[in-house]
């Protein structure tokens, strides 16, 4: 076991450090970078070209991403459509119009954006960049400016082909970081024309200290020109992320505006009197204009179309792109040191163990590296069990070295049954806990490591004390249940996760999923592996959506590590966790359509929604080779379900009602959709 996380360590430190051969302001890096630079400044003075007239079509969405680390894909909460009229004059002067503007709202919203967010950068940003109107990133220098030389380093990559508009271009890779990360500067990688140094493509985000709002986490951008009639660059697609989290509390809740722009084609050198650039930078429409019926397609079909290209232009991998040449440096604008909290239920909730449970939690960080230390506390009133603990987390690259010891109370189960939330009121109110809980007392020690935008690999090894916990607290009414002997002894154990995310928003076809293997050592080693896998497509024009879960595990596998199901969250219509063992496998298929109803207003800025969705679904599971002393068995062969569920309130209130097609028992369930549990 030692040999193998000591090659998985090297392994991964080496993927963390690919810059570090790169040689940082050698002779050829400098002299490609002072060519592209004296060749940008010959382009803005090009007489040749005295302006133009162009159209963009874009996108700006506005996402909701919560959840434990933000590693689930973001929700769509709101969508702007919009049609633009970009004028430009030499040398600088520049004009867009708003023509078309239409939006939706699938979430409860009352965003609102810059004006600048809702246009194109016309000029590549000139010499400096300015970002929501000044007030987010504000005179950050160009590292192709006058002033570029002296405030980036320059290393070379690779030469590679890259389509534009105009066809295949071959391109020479020359990234760039600050000489000073202290400073308002600039993270990413220059693409040049081979054979011109012409900027074609400029992928890029920022040092932390050139963030103006303290809620700005990050801002990605990218830029891609295009070669016309044969001679200028000039936009041809555009796009840019802002994440922004609470500055005063880590709390597993970003808001994300994405925006995507295609430029359509250019006029060039038309007469364009002084009076088309009167007004504002971004003038026409002030907001949307619902009646438009100019549109060609509904909304939602224009989403769908625009979603696969957006999720291509992958900005998890940009990120990733930054962070390897960022190193060890921190590149968040957030403040280094603040509160934290989990989840709502980190900080106050209620269970059968500790009763009425609290908890608080903090952030220590190094302005300027990478590397954070999180304490925690927390304490049962009826167990008086104090739990926390502290966590050292190090950024190198794209990978992460963490330090962990402490001891909690959790859930035996890998599938989340309930929002916690819900499962404090039904505790509290009711005595219906739908929890097992174990206390886990030990120190980790591991590594994660990101091996694209979308999948990563996360190995731990530690020694880890599970111990029983009883019943010590009275609900409002009625009465608990046992709490079952799931303690086991002191192991030491190794851990290894490798995760595929979502492709990301609107996509018709995606595949997740997530392996799982561990091993451990004690009173009796021990195996255990598992599999999870969510499917996406369509079935006659409407989503169908397949997910599935397996499990095994070895004999010496300990009682807090055996597989459970039924009831709420796997098998509606089956008794709640009447089955488990140490094999498990559970499926579902559900077909999601959607249906009108009426919307009742919820004030100036949401509704229910006009729309709920409809999902008929099958599922079916089987656990097998149970362990003595629990309250769950064999399944007795395989257990199917059909059902029916309900979204409603733009999906966040999900209602399950499935049938037991064995014994034909009927189970209802109501709770907040899945994908917020997160952040509850």
């Amino acid at each position: 076991m030692r040999r193998a996380v000591g090659v998985a360590m090297l392994l991964a430190l080496g993927h963390a450090f690919p810059l570090v051969a790169q040689a940082w302001n050698a002779p050829a890096a400098r002299a490609l970078a002072q060519r592209a630079t004296a060749r940008r400044l010959a382009t803005q003075t090009d007489s040749t070209l005295t302006s133009y007239r162009t159209r963009a079509h874009g996108f700006v969405f506005f996402l909701a991403q919560v959840g434990e680390g933000l590693t689930e894909p973001p929700r769509l909460v709101k969508a702007d459509e919009l049609r633009v009229e970009v004028y430009w004059r030499a040398p600088d002067r520049s004009k867009q119009v708003i023509l078309g503007w239409r939006d939706g709202a699938f979430l409860p919203t009352d965003i609102h954006y810059h004006r600048d967010h809702l246009g194109i950068v016309t000029n590549n940003f000139g010499n400096v960049i300015r970002i929501g109107e000044g007030d987010e990133v504000r005179d950050v220098p160009h590292p192709l400016s006058p002033a570029g030389r002296e405030a980036y380093d320059f290393a070379l990559g690779d030469s590679l082909a890259i389509r534009t508009a105009a066809g295949e271009t071959t391109v020479r890779e020359l990234m760039v970081r600050p000489r000073s990360f202290a400073r308002p500067l600039v993270v990413g990688t220059l693409y040049l024309d081979v054979a011109t140094a012409e900027l074609v493509r400029f992928r890029f985000s920022f040092t932390s200290a050139a963030y103006l709002d303290p809620q700005l986490e990050d801002i990605s951008i990218v830029l891609e020109n295009s070669l016309f009639e044969q001679r200028y660059w000039l936009p041809y697609r555009q796009e840019v992320e802002i994440r922004r989290r609470t500055s005063w509390l880590d709390f597993p809740a970003r808001g994300i505006i994405r925006g995507r722009w295609e430029i359509e084609g250019y006029d060039l050198n038309v007469p364009l009197p002084d009076g088309v650039f009167e007004g504002p930078a971004i003038g026409g429409l002030a907001r949307p204009a619902p009646a438009d019926s100019s549109w060609g397609e509904p909304l939602s079909r224009a989403i769908a179309g625009v979603a696969p290209p957006v999720n291509r232009q992958d900005m998890d991998a940009l990120r990733v792109e930054v962070e390897r040449i960022a190193g060890a440096r921190a590149l968040s604008g957030l403040p280094a040191s603040r509160l934290a909290a989990g989840s709502i239920s980190d900080m106050v909730h209620v269970n059968r163990v500790q009763g009425l449970a609290l908890g608080f939690a903090g952030i220590v960080g190094l302005r300027e590296r990478r590397v954070q230390v999180r304490p925690s506390i927390g304490y049962g009133t009826s167990d008086h069990r104090v739990t926390g603990g502290l966590e050292v987390d190090a950024g190198l690259g794209a990978t992460r070295l963490r330090l962990t010891g402490g001891r909690r109370l959790g859930d035996l189960s890998d599938v989340p049954v309930i929002s916690p939330a819900l499962n404090t009121l039904l505790a509290q109110e009711g005595g219906r806990d739908h929890g097992d809980y174990v206390l886990l007392t030990g120190a980790w020690a591991g590594v994660r490591h990101r091996l694209s935008g979308r999948t990563s690999a996360d190995l731990s090894v530690g020694v880890e004390e599970s111990r029983s916990v009883a019943t010590r607290a009275t609900p409002a009414t009625g009465r608990y249940a046992p709490n079952p002997a799931l303690g086991s002894g002191t192991r030491g154990v190794a851990r290894l996760e490798l995760e595929r995310a979502s492709g990301g928003i609107a996509v018709r076809q995606d595949l997740q999923g997530r392996l799982r293997l561990e091993a451990g050592t004690g009173p009796r080693s021990y195996a255990r592996a598992t599999l999870e896998g969510r499917w996406l497509t369509t079935l006659a024009g409407h989503e169908l959506v397949s997910r599935a879960y397996l499990g095994t595990g070895t004999g010496g596998l300990p009682a807090h590590r055996s597989f459970v199901l039924g009831g709420r969250g796997t098998l509606p219509g089956e008794p709640f966790r009447a089955y488990g063992g140490r094999d498990m496998a559970l499926a579902q298929v559900e077909w999601r359509f959607e249906a009108p109803i009426p919307a009742l207003p919820l004030g100036s800025f949401a509704s229910t929604g006009r729309r709920m969705t409809l999902a008929p679904f099958v599922a079916a599971g089987i656990a097998g080779r149970s362990l003595a002393g629990l309250p769950w068995g064999g399944s007795d062969g395989v257990r199917p379900v059909a059902g029916l569920a309900l979204e409603w309130f733009m999906r966040l209130i999900r209602v399950e009602a499935g049938v037991g097609l064995r014994d034909g028992d009927f189970g209802l369930t109501v709770d907040v959709n899945r994908d917020w549990w997160g952040l509850l």
